[in-house]
């Protein structure tokens, strides 16, 4: 008979997650040069963080890496308990860094989510394909750019940001023979990225219920 002891130690260890979350930022102090006009310094660093955060909390259960070289980035992520790698300069290299970060820890998705999704809540619904041939694209509210995006770990899907980077993911996707879902969730598509996306984001706030 088994002591106590030995059960322990011969327990199965506990199953590896089938998806992790990417989470690119170049650095809080540099983001969302755009809004400059409109916001001071501090207050975009300000607003970096909290919707990076928010993201953090989207994830959860799911294991999170942020991509950064930045050291303020660095702490902050190492202060929430998360894995970070280093940028190696682009977004789309980002991407391809924290997907196969997340291949060789034996996951089968990688869903790389951007950090400023203030209204983000669950990313696990990206993360349901897992091993299964297909890309999971959330379009922004444009129609245009790719907050978030799902593909499986063993495909070399091809990362294309910036303008009009749907409309490439979606070529990618047919291009490598991948089925293609496109995910229509408000929470995940609103990014900000210009003064127009604060006007909307401060109406939402207002119209929102409070708790």
């Amino acid at each position: 008979m088994l002591s106590d002891s030995a059960r322990t130690e011969t327990s199965p260890p506990r199953p590896r997650p089938r998806a992790g979350v990417v989470v690119p930022i170049r650095a809080f102090a540099l983001g969302k040069a755009r809004l400059a006009d409109v916001l001071e310094p501090a207050d975009r660093v300000a607003l970096s963080r909290r919707w990076a955060e928010r993201v953090l909390h989207a994830a959860a259960p799911l294991p999170v890496v942020v991509v950064t070289s930045d050291p303020a980035v660095r702490e902050w992520a190492e202060r929430h308990e998360v894995a970070v790698l280093t940028d190696p300069g682009t977004l789309d290299g980002a991407a391809a860094v924290g997907r196969e970060h997340f291949r060789a820890a034996g996951c089968t998705r990688a869903v790389i989510a951007h950090a400023d999704l203030p209204f983000a809540r669950d990313l696990d619904r990206l993360a349901r394909d897992g091993a299964q041939p297909v890309v999971a694209v959330v379009p922004c509210h444009r129609d245009d750019g790719t907050p978030v995006l799902s593909v499986p770990t063993a495909s070399e899907f091809r990362f294309a940001y910036g303008p009009a980077s749907f409309r490439r993911h979606a070529a990618e996707a047919r291009r490598l023979g991948l089925a293609l879902r496109v995910v229509r969730d408000r929470d995940l598509a609103f990014d900000v990225d210009v003064p127009d996306d604060l006007v909307d984001l401060a109406a939402d706030l207002e119209a929102a219920p409070t708790p």
